[in-house]
């Protein structure tokens, strides 16, 4: 699974646009994972919009993942969950999820990364890593220097988000990041195809910079 360019949906600043619409655009930009995030609507909802973007990423070659619920990632043929600290546990995923499912989790300590990877997840998102007005909800940055501590601390891809824009992709990569996680830096755009293909040129120029 490559993680250079994962892209959350957001409908709320994305124009007009639909989820669906706004994970088509991005995989044209080449991103390469992308996320459905909507804490409002209902499960049947999401696994309508679900199933639509499925299809997307499936023909794009990209990963799909679901946002908090594993019932829909699991109805709608996604490909994996990200999991926040007041979901479910990754044990419990696992143990209900295929064989193959992807499940992330979203951590903001040394000690949260190391439980999750001992749980068996698949990836971590330290979040968020700069304060940002997209994920109001997950509080203030935890800076560049936990991002360097959970890159030493574990062994299973790290990923940032928050705050990550064109301005600081190289920083992020340069302290351990897999990959970057984005919402407004390509959602919020005008053009979200060009956004994604700016910010995922960005992630490999600096791994090829840091030699990775």
């Amino acid at each position: 699974m490559n993680f250079d360019l994962y892209v959350i949906t957001d409908e709320t600043i994305g124009g007009g646009r639909s989820h669906a619409e706004i994970a088509r655009l991005a995989v044209l930009g080449g991103a390469d994972s992308i996320q459905l995030r909507d804490k409002r609507r209902s499960c049947t909802g999401l696994t309508v919009i679900g199933r639509e973007i499925a299809e997307i990423t499936r023909k794009a070659g990209a990963v799909f993942l679901i946002n908090d619920r594993l019932d829909v990632a699991m109805a709608c043929g996604a490909d994996g969950v990200h999991l926040g600290q007041d979901d479910m546990s990754v044990i419990t995923a696992r143990q209900l999820a295929p064989p193959g499912f992807i499940i992330g989790v979203s951590v903001g300590s040394v000690e949260e990364a190391q439980e999750a990877e001992r749980d068996s997840a698949d990836y971590l998102a330290l979040s968020p890593v700069f304060s940002s007005a997209s994920k109001d909800d997950a509080g203030p940055g935890h800076g560049l220097e936990t991002l360097r501590d959970i890159r030493r601390a574990v062994s299973i891809p790290v990923i940032a988000i928050g705050g990550i824009n064109r301005k600081n992709v190289r920083d992020v990569i340069e302290a351990g990041a897999d990959g970057i996680a984005v919402i407004s830096a390509v959602v919020a755009s005008p053009d979200i195809t060009a956004a994604a293909r700016e910010l995922r040129e960005l992630v490999r120029e600096s791994k090829r910079s840091v030699g990775r």
